[in-house]
């Protein structure tokens, strides 16, 4: 058996970008990661649904 260099998964995982967008109801930011844009995501201050193809995004 051998020993991996890195965690397992790493390589799914290891260009993922982080972003932030401030949420339209109460513009708290809420991050999110570049695999997650086609989920559904919810604002964790408020709870309202965010539809981030609607905010402006920057990189974290």
């Amino acid at each position: 058996m051998t020993t991996p260099s890195h965690c397992p998964g790493f390589e799914q995982f290891k260009n993922l970008k982080s972003f932030t967008c401030k949420c339209p109801s109460c513009s708290k930011e809420v991050e999110i990661f570049s695999d997650e844009f086609d989920k559904k995501q919810t604002c964790k201050s408020c709870g309202k649904e965010i539809d981030f193809t609607k905010c402006t995004l920057s990189a974290a």
